[in-house]
């Protein structure tokens, strides 16, 4: 079982995270760097995957998430059935190629400061034998700005190139104007394909990509 979110409709939600989005701002390339490193998700790191995500909606979706939904879906309740299929996904992966990785400040106490989670493409255009997505990319508002998108997206692309993925694509809110443009300066771009992200609310996407390896 995997952590729900925001999912493009038409794909296929068994067996990977959902796509999501990083609020605006959260992962400038020009801001100021800090200090911290990416590792892989462990068991233990379930309720601050929780609350990273949890924190991350509450400031990417305000505003354009009905106030009373967006309350539902960050509330205590809802943050602790997140932690418990963050676990089950850390710990019991529908395959070997589905990865969590989180960013983590350098200096103690060390706290997370985000994640991603990536895998086989879910799209029906896609071929999940080389295609990779990203399902989700959050950082934590009070940790934006140090580094840790940049660094998270680099490990990720990483990843995926070492587990035999060549592109990598990522559905990103139409009105997320600052996860695209931090795709973009990324070597990104926009592959045409447009469609919906589900939160209980359907929200317009479009779906970016890059190439991570020779195909």
């Amino acid at each position: 079982m995997s952590p729900p979110g925001p999912e493009p409709s038409g794909a296929d939600p068994s067996g990977a995270d959902p796509a999501g989005v990083v609020s605006p701002g959260a992962v400038s390339p020009g801001a100021a760097r800090g200090r911290g490193f990416v590792r892989p998700a462990r068991e233990a790191d379930a309720a601050s995957l929780a609350r990273v995500q949890v924190a991350s909606w509450r400031c990417g979706y305000a505003g354009i998430v009905p106030d009373a939904l967006l309350a539902e879906l960050t509330g205590n309740e809802a943050e602790t059935v997140w932690r418990d299929r963050w676990r089950e996904a850390v710990t019991s992966p529908p395959t070997s190629r589905h990865r969590v990785l989180v960013a983590v400040e350098q200096d103690p106490p060390r706290e997370m400061a985000g994640f991603v989670s990536a895998g086989p493409a879910t799209d029906a255009d896609r071929w999940p034998g080389t295609d990779g997505e990203l399902y989700e990319l959050r950082v934590a508002p009070d940790q934006t700005g140090r580094g840790h998108g940049s660094r998270l997206l680099h490990a990720a692309a990483d990843t995926l190139a070492q587990d035999g993925f060549r592109t990598v694509t990522m559905w990103v809110l139409a009105a997320d104007s600052g996860l695209r443009h931090f795709l973009e300066s990324a070597g990104w771009a926009a592959d045409g394909a447009r469609g919906e992200l589900d939160v209980g609310a359907t929200l317009p996407a479009l779906r970016l990509h890059t190439r991570i390896g020779e195909l």
